[in-house]
């Protein structure tokens, strides 16, 4: 369908309601929370009902996205139903929402960022959760009981927190990427030329071209601000001719890059997939002291092409339980919002090494960084001919 773009003059409107005629997108914000409307005929499914018989629960995520064990772990515990669990992944969100849309696999859950939630509400692709389900959602930070983006978490879950920042190897590159004046410039260092990447992520290259630029809004419309990202871009490909990936986590470990720009959790993770005898000291991560670098969570959300409601509930109560967050997290090296965790435990314990405690997401990260948000039909339209223009180059 299509969505037409709107400010909101009151915040406390629930989306959708204004005027006459198709349901608008709201751009949700931390100025400006949205609680999203509940469309007809697709109202939350009612508390006590039973699980599914015989199903088979189909996830929808990145890869290396999900812990195996907390699926093997939720198939035992509901054993009794005899539901079996299928993954399947993506690269980006766009093939994602691609394939969501088209209907052509029913999948049950889904692990969006918090930007799509207003495309998917207004689309009528995910469900209204029934809260009754999940009581594990009393194991997460207080602020997503109430997220700028689902007031009252009408929608969504929190799944994990991470912020965008740069990872590399100290054995590989000599320079501390962190001294530099403008950490970012590096990206347009030829003496990096065809061993350093970037994310496979439209929104995360372009906001942290214009942080580079010397911006502050990544999220921006502004026609000259992004005709000069495009334009350094251009100039990234012809001085660096960086590759273009998801998989900095296996790559920079494995010695298929020296430097990439960065999720924390993938710094995190690639500690893991270091070659034996590789002393995991070798690798960093830096994303600004201050905070004022791009931070975002992932979330959980339950679609409404999924042949079962309740099991998707179930699940996605069963990711948020302490002890399967906690596996979680030593698996794919992204820190979930537990309130029984602090950072300081996560390297006292042994989750994250000293050496990468840059990558830790702190508390005042969400006050002090910037966070991608839902774009505007038309301003969309603008990052992904940047976008397009940049990977045929690439």
């Amino acid at each position: 369908m299509a969505l037409a773009a709107c400010a909101r003059a009151d915040s406390s409107t629930p989306a959708g309601t204004a005027g006459s005629g198709a349901p608008s997108l709201q751009i949700a914000s931390p100025t400006n929370p949205v609680k999203w409307p509940i469309n007809p005929g697709n109202e939350a499914i009612a508390s006590g009902l039973s699980p599914e018989k015989d199903a088979v629960l189909r996830l929808y995520n990145y890869a290396d996205y999900l812990d195996p064990g907390i699926i093997k772990s939720f198939e035992e515990k509901y054993a009794d139903t005899g539901v079996k669990v299928e993954l399947s992944t993506f690269n980006d969100t766009l093939e994602a929402l691609a394939k969501i849309r088209s209907g052509a696999v029913p999948f049950d859950v889904y692990f969006p960022s918090y930007d799509q939630i207003g495309k998917l509400v207004l689309a009528n692709l995910v469900r209204p959760l029934q809260h009754s389900y999940i009581p594990n959602i009393a194991n997460v930070y207080p602020e997503f009981l109430n997220p700028f983006y689902d007031m009252e978490w009408q929608y969504t879950t929190p799944y994990t927190l991470y912020t965008t920042g740069i990872g590399w190897r100290t054995d590989r590159v000599t320079e501390d990427i962190a001294a530099r004046p403008n950490p970012y410039d590096v990206f347009w260092d030829p003496q990096y030329q065809e061993h350093i990447a970037v994310l496979d992520d439209y929104r995360e290259v372009i906001g942290m071209t214009l942080l580079r630029n010397g911006g502050t809004d990544v999220n921006t419309g502004d026609d000259a601000l992004l005709a000069a990202v495009r334009d350094a871009l251009l100039q990234m490909n012809e001085k660096t001719q960086p590759r273009v990936t998801i998989t900095g986590y296996t790559d920079l470990p494995e010695g298929r890059l020296d430097l990439s720009q960065a999720w924390s959790g993938d710094l995190i993770n690639a500690v893991s997939y270091l070659p034996e005898g590789t002393d995991p000291s070798i690798l960093r991560y830096w994303f600004p002291k201050d905070g004022a670098g791009v931070v975002n969570n992932d979330t959980m959300v339950s679609l409404k092409g999924g042949q079962n409601p309740v099991l998707s509930h179930l699940f996605i109560n069963h990711v948020m339980d302490a002890k399967q967050a906690m596996n979680n997290f030593a698996f794919t090296g992204y820190q979930p919002p537990q309130v029984s965790i602090t950072p300081e435990q996560l390297v006292s314990d042994g989750f994250i090494p000293p050496n990468l405690t840059e990558a830790v997401v702190l508390p005042g990260y969400f006050d002090a960084g910037y966070r991608l948000l839902e774009l505007p039909p038309d301003t969309e339209a603008k990052y992904l001919a940047i976008w397009q223009q940049f990977k045929a180059g690439a």
